[in-house]
């Protein structure tokens, strides 16, 4: 008797765990994950997306309103205005529609006042960050005219760094050196701490400085057999899986958005957008290296690094979680005015005009 009821009270125990199991399960619930097919089928190249994280990200990726295009016409901002170094080919009206474009795209609380200190002529360089924005305009133009291979037709304005804000939410600078153990056992060779850097690995946390701002080998692949002279070692591995986490995270893609699982490094079965991310990682060296580097001594210490490095750029700048910056919104086609300066009209020559056929 007694078997039998201990018997009941375990197969009655065991139930109710199997109904609070499913129970929780069910609490648990969430919708499912959404799969694309952006490569090579049966390569498990799909692509993995969680409508969660999409409608998180979506809200930092929309694009902003713009004002209507000003007339082209008229006499140029360099022969009117004082002190216009960049953006002086363009008319009075597109240059005062650029400079309030500006303004709403990096500071529309601090106004022109963020780049013009108040009661003095505007043509003065008296606030550092007019000086940095000159050169950061500057750097949008080249980027769009001289960086198609990565951001194509789209191109970027300020608004696809700074959303808003005077500092980009995205940046980064070299960190501080970690060590082991209070230095007793040497430092941690920049690894085996879990950072965000790095997707929250125990990657070497800082991907950037090799790859973004030095131009370190990203392809770890040796080519000759130990020890004659092949330096790729696994630690340097390390560092371009921390760049690869990195570029994932940013884009909010998973790896073979750019490879193919059969074999990672072979380029001939790599999708389109591989080649296009190769040519981001050279534009982000260049950006740092070419423009930001040089306004380390422009930026006050408190706009610095703990390394007293400048604030750079890397994928995450741009991209915020998204695959395209702002996914995919044409901010260029309303502002030709970024991409290069523009070329003054010319009358053809008599030569020309001679051999034009009659109309």
């Amino acid at each position: 008797m007694t078997r039998a009821i201990t018997a009941h009270v375990t197969r009655a125990g065991a139930m109710c765990a199997l109904v609070a199991g499913v129970l929780l399960l069910a609490a648990c619930e969430r919708p499912p994950v959404d799969m694309v097919q952006r490569g090579f089928r049966g390569t498990g190249m799909d692509q993995v997306y969680n409508p969660r994280t999409i409608a998180r990200q979506a809200s930092v990726n929309v694009a902003p309103e713009d004002s209507p295009a000003a007339d082209a016409n008229g006499p140029k901002a360099s022969a009117v205005f004082k002190n216009v170094k960049v953006a002086g080919d363009l008319s009075v009206g597109e240059f005062t529609r650029l400079m309030a474009s500006m303004t709403a795209w990096v500071a529309p609380a601090q106004g022109c006042a963020y780049c013009h200190k108040a009661g003095e002529d505007f043509s003065s360089d008296s606030l550092y960050t007019k000086v940095v924005a000159r050169r950061m305009l500057e750097m949008t133009r080249h980027i769009n005219a001289d960086w198609s291979n990565h951001v194509a037709a789209t191109g970027v304005t300020c608004y696809t760094c700074h959303r808003g804000q005077p500092v980009p939410a995205k940046v980064w600078s070299m960190p501080v050196p970690q060590k082991q153990a209070s230095g007793m056992v040497g430092d941690n060779a920049g690894q085996n701490v879990a950072a965000e850097s790095v997707a929250w690995t125990a990657l070497p946390y800082d991907p950037y400085t090799p790859y973004l701002s030095q131009a370190a080998d990203v392809r770890i692949i040796g080519d000759t057999a130990l020890p004659t002279g092949n330096r790729k070692s696994t630690k340097q591995a390390e560092f371009t899986y921390g760049l690869m986490m990195h570029m994932s995270q940013a884009l909010g893609v998973n790896c073979t958005y750019c490879h193919n699982s059969r074999s990672f490094a072979d380029w001939e079965g790599s999708t389109p957008q591989r080649v296009t991310a190769w040519h981001g990682i050279r534009m982000a060296r260049d950006i740092n290296t070419q423009y930001m580097d040089g306004l380390t001594r422009v930026f006050p210490a408190n706009r610095l690094g703990p390394m007293g490095d400048v604030l750079k750029v890397n994928c995450d700048t741009c991209h915020q979680g998204a695959y395209k910056p702002l996914y995919g919104a044409g901010l260029l086609k309303n502002h030709p005015e970024l991409k290069g300066k523009k070329a003054a009209a010319q009358a053809p020559s008599p030569a020309a005009v001679a051999a034009a056929p009659a109309k």
